[in-house]
C-alpha cells in the first residue's frame, strides 16, 4: 500500500537543513515495514541531498564550494545572466539546483531508512531569504 505527506522545511538563507527526523517519522507511521522512500522537492531554487551529517565542516564547505561554483549575479564573473527578477540570487539558485538532485530514493528495511551511519537527508537551500519549502514524500511498498 503506497502512501503520501508533504513535509514542510523552514529554510533561513543559504545551507543545508537536515530533516532525517522528519521522513523516518514518516516512515514510521506507515503499516509497511519494507518499501521505498521517495522524497521531491517542490520548488526551482533547491535541491535534496544525502550527505554527511557527522561533521558540520562538511556542510559548511559544500555552501562554501557551491557559493564560489555559483556567485551570486553581483558577481562580475556572473554578468551575462538575464534572469535576475527575484534579485542577484535569483538565477544563482537556479542553476545550482540545475546541478542537484529534487528527488531521492532510499529504500526502506523492517520500518527503517537504509541510509549508512553518517548520511542524513537535506533540503539544499539556494536563497538569502528564509523559505517555507514543501517535500513530497511518497511510500511505496
Amino acid at each position: 500500500m503506497a502512501r503520501q505527506q508533504l513535509l514542510t522545511i523552514a529554510t533561513q538563507g543559504p545551507g543545508l537543513y537536515e530533516f532525517t527526523r522528519l521522513a523516518a517519522d514518516f516512515v514510521r507511521a506507515g503499516s509497511e515495514p519494507d518499501g521505498l522512500l521517495t522524497l521531491f522537492v517542490r520548488h526551482t531554487s533547491c535541491s535534496l541531498l544525502i550527505q554527511e551529517n557527522a561533521d558540520p565542516d562538511v556542510k559548511r564547505d559544500l555552501d562554501a564550494f557551491f557559493r564560489r561554483l555559483v556567485p551570486s549575479a553581483d558577481d562580475p564573473a556572473m554578468n551575462y545572466l538575464v534572469h535576475r527578477a527575484e534579485g542577484p540570487d535569483d538565477m544563482p539558485a537556479h542553476i545550482k539546483a540545475a546541478l542537484t538532485p529534487v528527488s531521492l530514493s532510499i529504500p526502506v528495511m523492517g520500518g527503517h531508512l537504509m541510509l549508512g551511519t553518517w548520511q542524513g537527508i537535506y533540503l539544499f537551500e539556494h536563497r538569502q531569504a528564509p523559505h517555507r519549502r514543501e517535500v513530497v514524500a511518497y511510500l511505496s511498498a
